[in-house]
């Protein structure tokens, strides 16, 4: 899996904090524009967020390239609605030199089950192959790829968005997959914005678990791995 964090607002704090000032200010645009390059924008987003003023984080966007993942996730991924996104086509992108298969963890620890995955999916890109062989095109072949198959994806959210879907998908509970992906992108808005995502992670970070009887129960492991992601 390769996650790149390829566009985002220049300044996306300074972007936030100058949506907030304007909601509460009688100055115009350019008094504005001064008063906020000489705040603490640390102290001043803290107490936005802090009073749930979130409507402002989505001043502040993010455009991200995923590749290798399966298309298991990106069906998963493109749950959430708030966002756009532009996947790589199996309708136009012919497979036939062979497809990477994302292989899960747990079948690739045993020899048997990962014999048996690798073989099955062989079959299938033989057996598309053969459609595309025998006149049948892509758009049509494709519906023998499986799960398994490797994709690309861009995805652009905006802040709120995004704290929503680390919530959501950062969680012990999340599938493992969406669970690695939801961390490299983490990782990598907190390093241009990390007072908006300081506390960002699943629900546990902030307040209870709030998986109730499906908890993990390692919510104080789970904070302290949050706290040291950089």
């Amino acid at each position: 899996m390769n996650i790149e964090l390829m566009y985002h607002t220049p300044d996306p704090e300074q972007a936030v904090a100058f949506a907030a000032r304007l909601c509460y200010s009688p100055s115009d645009l350019e008094e504005l524009k001064v008063k906020t390059s000489n705040l603490d924008i640390q102290n001043f987003i803290s107490r936005i967020m802090s009073l749930g003023h979130h409507s402002v984080l989505e001043h502040a966007s993010f455009t991200f390239g995923v590749e290798g993942i399966s298309r298991v996730t990106s069906h998963q991924l493109v749950r959430h609605r708030v966002a756009s996104y532009s996947q790589q086509s199996q309708r136009y992108v012919s497979l036939s030199d062979g497809f990477d298969a994302v292989m899960p963890p747990s079948v690739a620890a045993n020899q048997e089950t990962r014999r048996i995955f690798d073989f099955t999916t062989g079959v299938m890109h033989q057996a598309y192959n053969q459609l595309l062989e025998m006149g049948i095109k892509p758009e049509d072949a494709r519906y023998l790829l499986p799960n398994a198959t490797e994709t690309r994806i861009i995805v652009t959210m905006n802040a709120r968005e995004l704290l929503h879907f680390f919530r959501l998908r950062c969680c012990e509970r999340a599938q493992w997959e969406i669970r690695d992906m939801a961390l490299g992108m983490l990782k990598l808005v907190r390093q241009v914005a990390p007072t908006i995502f300081k506390t960002a992670g699943p629900g546990c970070i902030a307040g209870p678990c709030p998986e109730g009887e499906f908890s993990c129960g390692r919510a104080d492991q789970i904070r302290k791995q949050f706290r040291s992601i950089n």
